[in-house]
């Protein structure tokens, strides 16, 4: 008998993450409907991959966060977008205007950090683009079942970490 859970045909950390990132586009969607202002002290932090496919930010931003970036959706934004699988947004980076496409599969955090709440999400990468998982690296074997981690703090902010399988 062994302690390995058998492989599932459904993919539900794909499933769960699709889930999670749709509460992004709500909300961002309750901001759009609402006029486009945030309502009271509310403000969000949106950390995403600059280079994941479909992202869409000015090349001198590209170059100075090549890897992930976190815009702030607070006092000066503009033109809020929210489509079905991502959205549009204008802001000032150093008193210059830049407008920025990124899909919802590009979000690795979303903090809203005038009610304590956030989400954390997988990176969606490409396969080709996946790295080798090293059991080294982290001290112990990945399962593949979901790492619920609850914040340290007592804040309301939700990790789902789905370890990769071999």
């Amino acid at each position: 008998m062994t302690d390995t859970p058998p492989d599932s045909l459904i993919p539900y950390d794909e499933i769960v993450q699709e889930a999670l990132r749709a509460v992004v586009g709500r909300v961002l969607g309750q901001v759009v409907a609402g006029g486009g202002t945030l309502p009271g002290n509310h403000h969000f932090y949106i950390t995403f991959k600059t280079a994941a496919p479909g992202v869409s930010v000015p090349p001198e931003l590209k170059a100075r966060f090549p890897d992930e970036m976190t815009i702030v959706l607070q006092n000066k934004f503009w033109d809020l977008v929210v489509g079905e699988d991502y959205f549009g947004v204008g802001l000032s980076f150093n008193q210059i205007p830049a407008k920025l496409h990124i899909p919802f599969s590009a979000i690795t955090a979303f903090v809203d950090p005038a009610v304590d709440f956030g989400l954390q999400f997988q990176a969606m990468v490409a396969p080709e683009d996946e790295e080798e998982h090293d059991p080294d690296n982290d001290g112990a074997e990945r399962d593949g079942a979901p790492r619920i981690t609850p914040s340290e703090d007592g804040s309301n902010v939700v990790s789902v970490d789905f370890g990769k399988k071999k």
